[in-house]
């Protein structure tokens, strides 16, 4: 499993500045770059000897923190910094944010505090965790088997790797005890004195042979003479000590963990820029191969190369480029674009804000002469006002429409939603997608820029004289004036629009991309199922689902009014008025006012996070008031104000749909996230409520029956799964009475449960230790239930076995349509990463084919009603569920129509179920 990396910034910063300061490193402006320079040394080093699967830096701010009020002096004395290293700091902030990590800096606390939050709770989520640092309190963090310590001993690349008994070696104490031994030994650096005559060693042997200051203070009598006169000169100093050492891990952090530090979208562009200003090109240079190296697809044997490309001849294309002043002329352009086309066209959209949902400042569109011997193009660019021109937009139509010549674009669903909700146009015609076409070439890269994406793939736009000579190879070094008029009749000055560079970039990509597809076996689940799919979920976009503002506006004013309610009996059990959400005022409350026993302590105090809370209860009744406050606030601002937020002036809310996120090829959903909705929850069935159908027309909700575990019987052809299935019996039940060896109708409630919950968990590769923990039983409990399914369904067992070898040997698993996911870490040395890709392998082929067969429904029921003439439309998808908005009169037909396609939708060897209900809402529908 790829680690996640936590970097102290102002540790190893300074320890860059201080190990290149000698070197005097600055541009020809004079800004320093030494500290920069090693920075990004640093990182580049770390990608290609780790392969971090995400990244967040944290930094300290200059300003007191709590240890200041418990330490005078703490710090005191330190040398400080020139201005020019502070300087360089907030340039490693930016490139921080290029590489598109997360800057993370909390007032009051310091950076050490902020990784021992985001790292602990990493581990949690069951992460690896690799923490890059120079300051040794973070050895405190490496008692948690997931968190390691990579310790910066000096310069840019001298580093040592430390896991708990690596902490053991080097200090002499576990890391649980770590914080008494820096106590008593002292840090210099923080000015924390330590105890006079005690070193490292005799440190931690007061620290194993006593385990805690106070029991230590008990019996200091016991000790030397002079280590007993030391000592009890000392204690004061040493509790100072450890009260501050211990790191806090329960930072308040505006940060979605793991989700916001994934890696994978770094601004190519934005970096390039920075790279230019501080003239450290060559570092630059190694940080791209390096961020490459870390998404290249591997194949068979080796990682593929990427492949050397032509550069666009740009000089050529805009001292040509084409730009109507008026209606007229942009018309007659886009008429001469569609006569001589022989070739499928690039457009590439330029947005004011976000992509299909704000103003479209203007189009490029290249044309190429397929009657030359090298390609060459033509280019006209549209500005966004002269588009919207009802005889231009008519023109743009026909380009675009089904029977235009096809159109490339990057992120086209973007542009087919703003055609379709603005203008009415259905831009039928996409012939590639390059950001489609590059996620399915390899799932891991995501939802890239395009800048990323031509980086990633070798592409280059080359060779352009902007009067200074040099390769340009960026978006943004193109999108500028050139300094001579441009050769046109009207000798106007010409001006590299962005729009256009970025078609150019898409042009060089397609050919790449083509092949591709064809290399990996991919290019028909682009043309039948991908492809189409983008069309299907820009509609879905543009018609949104309608909803009930009052009634989400009644649940919303409930919910606050609750939440408040709720908030007041809290005061009242604790018996003063307090802030229920201030995690300090809680503690007082909790522990110093109620005297309720703590569970766990953290640096700052005791914890009052969800997980302590619950272990509180019965203790007193302000717990289970306190638990049912937050479950209603975050219901408030989740789905009441949230909600309400995002309702349009159609009185629907068009969220948008992802088909390029999640690696096995699941939809996903955001602005608004409308999948993680609560399912069984009374608060989540009223919220669904108020997702209704207009007057005169019904909801249909149809989902595919258990749909992962029928992909597991197919693929594993076990005959007890296959029978049971063919036979429509309780498949729970029928698998727990051969899991537990009794008749089905001795079946108990609880032995159902566990047989589904082991079913469902194959799906995502579960393991004992994971049942263990869903089932609340030890770890060989577990173990003897999960070897009892596999006894009784051994073509599951076998299969599971034979996925891992297949994908050890490719490299990659494949869906019967095609769909691969690249699988590099199978022959990992570590065995926690080896451990985590052989589950990958396992759910990549179960979780890819289930979504598969979800698209190719998609794709085809709108195309059964289109083709249909009817009113329906599908209006929104959840996970394996697809609702459609249902005139009345074609509730029969329509009705008809879904459930044969979903149950058509892949020829397996047990039968599709779908279930089907009707509502005026999602959730009468639901119920």
């Amino acid at each position: 499993m790829a680690p996640y990396l936590l970097l102290d910034g102002h540790s190893l910063a300074y320890r860059a500045w201080f190990a290149l300061a000698e070197t005097q490193m600055a541009t020809a402006s004079g800004q320093e770059t030494a500290a920069v320079y090693g920075f990004i040394t640093m990182t580049t080093r770390l990608f290609n000897d780790h392969r971090p699967a995400g990244l967040a830096v944290a930094f300290d701010l200059r300003a007191p923190t709590f240890r200041d009020a418990i330490a005078v002096d703490y710090k005191a004395g330190r040398t400080a910094a020139p201005d020019t290293f502070h300087a360089q700091v907030e340039l490693i902030r930016q490139y921080v944010r290029h590489l598109g990590a997360p800057v993370l800096e909390v007032p009051g606390f310091e950076a050490d505090d902020v990784i021992a939050t985001v790292a602990t709770e990493l581990a949690r989520h069951g992460e690896d965790v690799i923490i890059v640092t120079g300051d040794r309190d973070e050895y405190q963090l490496v008692e948690d088997p997931h968190i390691k310590v990579l310790y910066n001993r000096r310069g840019v690349t001298d580093y040592v790797l430390y896991d708990e008994a690596g902490i053991e070696e080097r200090t002499g104490v576990s890391p649980r005890l770590y914080p008494m031994y820096a106590a008593l030994r002292g840090d210099t650096s923080d000015n924390l004195p330590g105890v006079p005559g005690v070193g490292e060693k005799t440190a931690a042997k007061l620290v194993n042979q006593y385990g805690d200051v106070d029991e230590l203070f008990a019996h200091v009598g016991d000790l030397s003479p002079r280590l007993r006169q030391s000592l009890a000169d000392s204690e004061a100093q040493v509790r100072i000590n450890l009260a501050v050492m211990p790191l806090v891990r329960d930072v308040p952090l505006e940060v979605s963990i793991p989700d916001d530090l994934e890696l994978g979208k770094p601004d190519i562009e934005a970096l390039q820029q920075l790279f230019r200003l501080l003239e450290v090109r060559a570092a630059g240079d190694r940080l791209f191969e390096a961020l490459d190296t870390l998404r290249t697809a591997v194949t068979v044997g080796a990682a593929a190369a990427p492949p050397e490309m032509p550069g666009i001849d740009l000089d050529q294309l805009f001292s040509t480029i084409t730009r109507p002043a008026n209606t007229a002329e942009a018309v007659g352009e886009l008429q001469s674009v569609a006569s001589r086309a022989t070739e499928p066209v690039v457009v590439e959209p330029e947005w004011a804000g976000a992509p299909g949902r704000s103003v479209l400042l203007g189009l490029g569109v290249l044309t190429s002469r397929s009657d030359e011997e090298s390609p060459t193009w033509d280019a006209l660019y549209l500005d966004g006002e002269l588009i919207a021109e009802p005889e231009a937009m008519d023109e743009l139509r026909r380009l675009l429409s089904a029977e235009g010549p096809g159109y490339v674009a990057h992120r086209a669903k973007e542009l087919m939603r703003w055609l379709a909700e603005g203008y009415g146009v259905d831009a039928a015609g996409l012939e590639l997608d390059t950001a489609l076409g590059a996620y399915l070439a390899d799932p891991s890269a995501g939802q890239e820029s395009l800048e990323s994406t031509a980086h990633r793939y070798g592409v280059r736009v080359a060779d352009v004289d902007v009067g200074a000579g040099g390769e340009i190879d960026t978006a943004a070094q193109l999108a500028m004036d050139f300094d001579a008029p441009a050769n046109t009749e009207e000798g106007q000055a010409s001006h590299r629009e962005p729009a256009v560079v970025r078609a150019a970039m898409v042009a060089a990509l397609a050919p790449v991309l083509r092949r591709t597809l064809v290399e990996r076996g991919a290019a028909e689940l682009y043309n039948d199922i991908e492809r189409p799919l983008v069309r299907v979920l820009a509609k879905m976009e543009v018609a949104g689902i309608a909803v009930d503002f009052e009634a989400l506006r009644d649940i919303s004013n409930e919910l606050t009014k609750t939440a408040i309610e709720l908030e007041t009996e809290v005061q009242e059990l604790a018996g003063e008025p307090f802030k229920v959400n201030s995690t300090p005022q809680l503690r007082t409350i909790l522990f110093d006012r109620l005297k309720l026993a703590p569970s766990r302590k953290t640096k700052t105090g005791f914890s009052t996070d969800a997980t302590a809370l619950e272990k509180l209860r019965g203790q007193h009744p302000i717990i289970d008031s306190l638990l049912r406050f937050r479950e209603v606030e975050k219901l408030r601002s989740t789905y009441g104000e949230g909600l309400l937020s995002e309702v349009g002036p159609d009185g629907r809310i068009h969220a948008s749909f992802n088909q390029t996120v999640a690696r096995t090829g699941r939809l996903s959903s955001d602005q608004p996230n409308l999948h993680n909705i609560p399912v069984r929850t009374e608060e989540g069935r009223r919220i669904r409520s108020v997702f209704i159908a207009p007057p005169g027309s019904l909801l249909c909700v149809a989902d595919y029956n258990q749909i992962e575990l029928r992909v597991i019987a197919h693929l594993s052809a076990d005959p007890g799964l296959v029978e049971a299935f063919r036979m429509g019996v309780d498949i729970h039940n029928a698998t727990a009475a051969r899991v537990f060896a009794v008749e089905p109708a001795e079946v108990t409630v609880a032995q159902r449960s566990k047989a589904k919950m082991i079913s469902y968990g194959l799906a995502y590769g579960l393991q004992a230790f994971g049942l263990s923990q869903r089932l609340g039983v030890p770890v060989d409990e577990a173990t003897t239930i999960l070897n009892s399914y596999f006894e009784a369904f051994p073509a599951v067992h076998a299969y599971m076995e034979r996925t891992v070898v297949e994908a050890r040997i490719k490299g990659y698993t494949e869906t019967l349509f095609g769909r691969r996911r690249l699988i590099p870490d199978l022959d990992a040395a570590n065995f926690r990463v080896r451990q985590a890709a052989e589950r990958q392998a396992m759910n990549a082929g179960i979780q890819g084919l289930a979504a598969d067969i979800f698209k190719v429904a998609l794709v085809r029921l709108d195309a059964a009603v289109e083709a249909g003439g009817y009113r329906s439309r599908i209006v929104l998808q959840v996970h394996d569920e697809v609702i459609l908005e249902v005139p009345e009169a074609e509730r029969d037909e329509v009705g008809e129509l879904a459930a044969d396609v979903m149950r058509n939708a892949a020829e397996l060897d047990v039968p599709l179920e779908v279930n089907q209900a009707w509502g005026h809402s999602w959730s009468e529908a639901k119920s």
